[in-house]
């Protein structure tokens, strides 16, 4: 760290300039400590584990899904199909419930966990892309570079943060995870995920995921989907129409 000298009345040198306000977020890659068979016809909007079970949103219209798997073997248990034209998205678990998002709907459907038929619709304005869980708001993105906090029983919106990374804007956050107090995201039409911190917005973590992508992929189907192994530093992480579900560890160095 430098440190700038006292000015004084006589000095001849301008003062230093500030230091950055931001600091370069780190590099991670990812270590692959195994693999779970997927549905190559599914199209992988959000995906989360809980007490167990692996649950699915898929999207496309006339072709959405909410799924239950089984994290051992990729296995659908169950599975509830969107009625058209409606386009899913994100997903999340909060308690006995689950909320799945809708593309250009502008309607988020709140489910029965246990039978994963739906309650009630809540319409928002927007695009719907991504939603987890942190603590108690939802996380919600929007193809943009802002996440939207929502109250987890009225998704009614109670703040926003927009996300940089190295000082610049980020946008086309996708598919998300909660973890700790961080905001994990899938970056479209890339094969990056970022870390971030939803006080701040700041990315904490790059990763680059590009080499999971399984042979004969195109790259159309794009990285999507991330969830959180509870009790761990693990990530189940595919792709849209990925034969594969990857479980993996983030490491630097």
């Amino acid at each position: 760290m430098a440190f700038a000298a006292v000015a004084s009345a006589c000095a001849a040198e301008p003062a230093p300039s500030p230091p950055p306000s931001s600091t370069a977020p780190t590099t991670a890659r990812a270590e692959v400590l195994g693999t779970i068979p997927h549905d190559p016809e599914a199209f992988t909007q959000g995906l989360e584990l809980a007490d167990g079970a692996l649950y699915e949103g898929t999207g496309l219209e006339g072709r959405s899904s909410l799924r239950r798997l089984d994290p051992t073997t990729g296995e659908v248990a169950q599975r509830v199909e969107l009625p058209a034209p409606l386009f899913g998205e994100g997903i999340t678990v909060v308690d006995d419930r689950i909320w799945q998002l809708t593309w250009r709907d502008g309607v988020a459907i709140e489910r029965d966990r246990a039978s994963l038929r739906e309650l009630r619709r809540v319409r928002y304005d927007g695009e719907g892309w991504g939603l987890c869980l942190d603590g108690g708001r939802l996380v919600m993105s929007d193809g943009t570079d802002e996440l939207t906090f929502r109250d987890p029983v009225t998704f009614a919106e109670t703040g926003a943060v927009r996300v940089t990374r190295d000082g610049r804007p980020l946008d086309r956050l996708n598919e998300l995870e909660c973890v700790d107090g961080q905001v994990w995201a899938n970056v479209w039409q890339s094969e990056e995920v970022v870390r971030v911190d939803p006080a701040s917005g700041r990315v904490l973590t790059t990763a680059d995921l590009g080499p999971l992508r399984p042979p004969g992929v195109p790259p159309t189907d794009v990285l999507n989907g991330i969830a959180a192994v509870p009790g761990t530093d693990e990530f189940l992480v595919t792709g849209k129409n990925w034969p594969t579900i990857f479980r993996i560890r983030f490491t630097t160095g």
